[in-house]
């Protein structure tokens, strides 16, 4: 197969301002073709610059393939490449006239499914990918499980390969009844089906010749026209502190500011706002964006707020308005997804990172296990191993104000680090369940380590 494609041409400022962002993630099993996916997307909508399309086609011409092996375009590791798979989250920008994206391209392998928990953290739809011949197996059960978990509001099954298949309409049929019965139990809001080649670029960016019995839309086309409607700037306004300013020069010597990135909602001078978990309140004096004076900020914006009161607020503190302020609790009840190859266990010590704070923490509990097969839920496994999925009772050297993740995807997630070399343990979301397992007793410990 030879290339037609001309360079990239970038969109005007003017068309960039009109479009809206919408932020996916791919994901499937081994082997499904995510990385074709993404590279198919990229050639055929013009999104690739020339001197990437000449890199990946003398790579292919090195590795004997008679046209550019667009999965390159995304493996960027030599180990990827030389191994065939995708192993660390792959971001990549593009824009068409009608939407701009950021896309991530998670790993498949069992191994790597942490990578597809980060990547599918932020996205607003999530395309999980199947081979027609293979079907829905346990990855792309996990998959899904992790995307309703995430709560993205929208999926797209992708069955790829149908040419493997004879683009047979009666087994994209099969898989995508069975791929929206399980979703639907899991609780994903919408399910968009579409049978694709990735390789020969059925329905990836332009309409099959092979499969005139499909009439739904493209994949580049439902990504155009999927409504992005989850707004942070309508969300409980949150403002977790980075760092306190104080600059102590002549030109300002009583300035002190509390600089960090607005979780969501919006901010407003004048403002009354309680300091958590403190539970003090003041008003907003002043915000400062960008070194200039704002009446108002909102998120995703990084800003400084200025105080009306001299209060000892720090890096970690959340600034919320006083009228829509969350609980504070020492008592986490969440559904996580483990993601270290050291188990989680009953009595583990841990710190809990929420926001820009991190505290000390025990798990009391673990009061069951999600079966992926059938949804059903293990009873007190004891611990979570990689990659399971469960709930967990924790508690916390210092009270910490969570919201819900069903109310904020921001402040309603943690993650928990091992604290003798800090590495991520699991990914947590406040308050998620699968299911309701009967209430347990909270278990006494037994190294002294009790809050």
């Amino acid at each position: 197969m030879t290339s037609t494609t001309e360079p990239a041409q970038p969109l005007s400022v003017d068309q960039l301002s009109a479009t809206t962002l919408l932020r996916f993630a791919t994901a499937g099993s081994v082997d499904d073709g995510k990385s074709t996916l993404v590279g198919r997307l990229l050639h055929d909508s013009k999104s690739v610059l020339a001197d990437q399309l000449e890199a990946v086609e003398r790579a292919s011409a090195s590795r004997g393939h008679n046209g550019p092996d667009l999965a390159l375009l995304t493996d960027g590791l030599r180990a990827e490449r030389e191994q065939g798979i995708t192993i660390d989250v792959a971001y990549r920008y593009f824009a068409t006239p009608r939407r701009r994206f950021i896309l991530a391209d998670t790993p498949g392998h069992v191994q790597y499914t942490r990578n597809m928990v980060t990547g599918a953290s932020t996205a607003e739809l999530t395309v999980i990918l199947v081979d027609a011949r293979n079907g829905v197996v346990e990855q792309t059960r996990r998959h899904a499980a992790i995307a309703a978990l995430l709560r993205v509001p929208h999926v797209v099954l992708a069955v790829n390969k149908m040419d493997l298949v004879g683009y047979q309409e009666s087994v994209f049929a099969a898989i995508a009844e069975e791929f929206t019965a399980y979703a639907t139990e899991l609780g994903v809001p919408e399910v968009t089906a579409i049978p694709i080649s990735a390789l020969n670029g059925d329905n990836v960016v332009e309409p099959s010749a092979h499969m005139d019995w499909y009439g739904g839309p493209t994949v580049l086309e439902h990504l155009e026209t999927v409504p992005v409607s989850h707004d942070l700037a309508h969300c409980h306004a949150r403002f977790p502190v980075q760092y306190v300013i104080r600059p102590q020069t002549p030109e300002h010597p009583d300035y002190r500011g509390y600089a960090g990135q607005i979780a969501a909602g919006t901010f407003r001078v004048g403002e009354q706002v309680t300091v958590l978990p403190s539970g003090r309140t003041t008003t907003i004096a002043g915000i400062d964006l960008l070194g200039t004076p704002v009446d108002v900020a909102w998120t995703p914006q990084s800003v400084t707020l200025l105080l009306a009161d001299d209060l000892d607020v720090s890096r970690g503190d959340l600034i919320v308005p006083s009228k829509d302020a969350p609980a504070t609790t020492q008592d986490v009840e969440a559904t996580v997804c483990h993601v270290a190859d050291i188990p989680l266990t009953v009595g583990h010590r841990v710190l809990l990172k929420h926001g820009t704070r991190t505290v000390k923490a025990i798990v009391k509990d673990i009061p069951s296990r999600l079966t992926l097969d059938d949804l059903s839920l293990h009873p007190h496994p004891g611990r979570l191993v990689a990659n399971d999925i469960g709930r967990v009772k924790i508690r916390t050297a210092e009270p910490l104000p969570l919201d819900s993740y069903a109310d904020s995807r921001r402040t309603g997630s943690f993650i928990l680090l091992d604290p003798a070399d800090g590495t991520t343990l699991t990914a947590g979301m406040v308050g998620e369940s699968f299911g309701s397992p009967e209430p347990v007793e909270d278990r006494a410990d037994d190294d002294g380590w009790d809050f």
